[in-house]
């Protein structure tokens, strides 16, 4: 199957009091003949100066561009003349169809190499269109530019400006490798096949995008402000391969109850009862698992019950927040 439904009823009865497992929870294997639009969405366009970045490329829904075979996404940068530009390429984007926030995301993936290249497998915040760059969060899990013999992961965000946390790791090239993040409360971890390179706290009240839904973007661009412009050594086409796209869930116990400093938060028969800081002032947000707000209530006491009894069945997530402090906790909860 091109899409592994989410597993929610079986997430939901496999973690046991005390226990942590990693459940795949969807995954894209582009095992199909032509890309799932019910999943993705393709950006066409030069966008809005060069998509930000002054970049030279002219994305194309064409299966010249983006084309799959033998479960392989094959994004291609063609040298060609396409309107007011000289190139063109594929880029897609998760918006809207799926979206995830915290756990485990791992792409499979094989980088091409030239001068004014710039593949990326990345993800910006859901609610983009509402707060805007930089305020939205940008999660860079793997870049890539020019002949560089390493890779980039990053973050970006907005604090009085747009600020930036980055490192990088060798790799090979001229084969497949694993690009991962884990995603937590508190942090993010970059690894490239299963080797941890790079943790960021996400802690502080100025990371507060990271502890929202985010969409997935695949692309490869051609020049811009970082990688600069192509030149005569630069091979076209060039191809970034993508073999699969897997999101997993982090699950503890199956009665969703969690403890923490702050607070406690128990989900059972559809509803959840809770108790926070007494010297907060709440309210709560439900999203389902493809980040569509589901529930929300601004009148809280400090501690609770909640009805959620309406709702579909499943994996939820719920979040408390002072608007004032910026304290705010996010959990999955099992409805």
């Amino acid at each position: 199957m091109r899409l592994i439904l989410f597993s929610i009823l079986t997430i939901c009865s496999l973690a046991s009091r005390g226990q942590t497992t990693w459940s795949l929870s969807w995954s894209e294997e582009f095992s199909g003949s032509t890309l799932n639009t019910e999943t993705w969405n393709y950006d066409i366009g030069t966008g809005n100066w060069g998509w930000g970045n002054n970049e030279l490329q002219y994305y194309t829904n064409s299966p010249q561009n983006l084309y799959l075979e033998n479960g392989i996404a094959h994004f291609v940068a063609k040298q060609q003349t396409f309107g007011t530009s000289n190139y063109t390429s594929a880029r897609i984007n998760s918006s809207g169809k799926f979206n995830f926030s915290y756990g485990r995301l791992e792409a499979r993936i094989k980088l091409p190499m030239g001068q004014g290249l710039w593949p990326a497998f990345w993800a910006l915040g859901q609610n983009i269109n509402q707060v805007g760059w930089p305020s939205c969060g940008e999660i860079d899990i793997m870049e890539h530019v020019n002949n560089n013999d390493y890779i980039n992961g990053t973050l970006h965000w907005d604090q009085n400006g747009h600020q930036y946390n980055g490192s990088t790791i060798s790799f090979d090239p001229d084969t497949f490798h694993q690009y991962m993040i884990e995603w937590d409360e508190s942090k993010i971890q970059w690894y490239l096949d299963g080797i941890l390179f790079k943790t960021l706290s996400i802690t502080s009240n100025n990371m507060g995008a990271f502890h929202q839904p985010f969409f997935i973007i695949l692309n490869v661009a051609v020049g811009g402000l970082w990688p600069g412009s192509p030149d005569n050594t630069t091979v076209f086409p060039a191809e970034m391969q993508v073999d699969y796209i897997r999101y997993y869930e982090k699950n503890t116990v199956s009665t969703s109850e969690i403890h923490s400093k702050d607070a406690t938060i128990i989900a059972h028969d559809g509803k959840v009862n809770y108790q926070l800081p007494a010297t907060v002032y709440c309210f709560y947000s439900v999203y389902n698992i493809t980040g569509q707000l589901m529930s929300e209530n601004q009148n809280l006491s400090n501690t609770g019950e909640i009805d959620l009894s309406h709702l579909e069945k499943g994996i939820h997530i719920i979040q408390f927040k002072d608007p004032e402090s910026g304290w705010t906790i996010r959990k999955k909860i099992c409805i």
